[in-house]
């Protein structure tokens, strides 16, 4: 049975998502906040932190208790082991489409917010960046990956879950177009070094200096004056926020 665009976005058979419902709520959702300096450090630790209406919610009030601080400040988002974002929680999804339907228009809001976040963002990419979880770092305005293993990749054409126009807006919001269309129609496994070549990155680095980096960018920006950045991001972002569902 064709589910459709369930209004939301994403095109897919029911076949494609998982029965199996015995991992649902089984482990804690944790998103930490510590500070470095100006610098605000956001670890995901989900294991592969998976992409539900749980950890959306967790993400963005960490964003909403930094958005209100009134001081120097740049945040960093990274990952644990091996995954930044492993995307959808679709075994979650299983027997829920109702929950697939509201975690796809969260996720587009959350990406929206980050393109228009008051504060310089940076994506510590520590390992696989897949599907939802690679336009989640899209939403950064700075990505470093590291150098050796993981990889960025948009995998929706292998496993048959299709874009709608605001999930491609994404990547055509923050990647040079070629790019984005070589993400989507062959669901290619960027490497780090290709993931640079690409235009994907900024910068790619070794497994223990990717949040190292990270947090050095975030700093140097963290002086910026964030009413003025704000502003800036609305002109570059503004309209592609708003297609998201993001209104402030």
């Amino acid at each position: 049975m064709l589910l459709g665009d369930v209004g939301f976005g994403y095109r897919f058979h029911d076949a494609n998502l998982p029965r199996d419902d015995s991992r649902l709520y089984a482990r804690p959702m944790d998103i930490t906040l510590r500070h470095d300096g100006a610098v605000a450090v956001l670890t995901w630790d989900d294991g592969e932190n998976r992409v539900n209406l749980d950890s959306l919610a967790l993400l963005n009030a960490r964003l909403g208790e930094l958005e209100g601080r009134d001081a120097p400040l740049a945040v960093v988002l990274t990952g644990t082991g091996k995954f930044f974002s492993n995307g959808l929680d679709l075994e979650r999804f299983g027997t829920n489409p109702e929950e697939f339907t509201a975690t796809l228009k969260e996720a587009k809001r959350t990406i929206g917010r980050l393109f228009l976040f008051p504060a310089y963002t940076v994506a510590a990419i520590n390992g696989h960046a897949f599907a939802m979880g690679a336009l989640i770092s899209c939403g950064f305005d700075y990505r470093v990956m590291r150098d050796d293993r993981g990889y960025w990749c948009m995998n929706e054409a292998e496993i048959g879950l299709a874009l709608d126009e605001q999930l491609f807006s994404i990547l055509t919001a923050r990647l040079p177009r070629a790019t984005a269309i070589v993400a989507a129609t062959t669901a290619k496994r960027f490497s780090g070094p290709e993931a640079l070549s690409a235009g994907i990155v900024e910068a790619i680095t070794s497994e223990d200096q990717v949040l190292s980096h990270a947090i050095d960018v975030a700093a140097a920006h963290a002086k910026l004056d964030r009413r003025t950045l704000a502003h800036h991001k609305a002109l570059a972002h503004g309209d592609a926020a708003a297609f998201l569902g993001w209104t402030g």
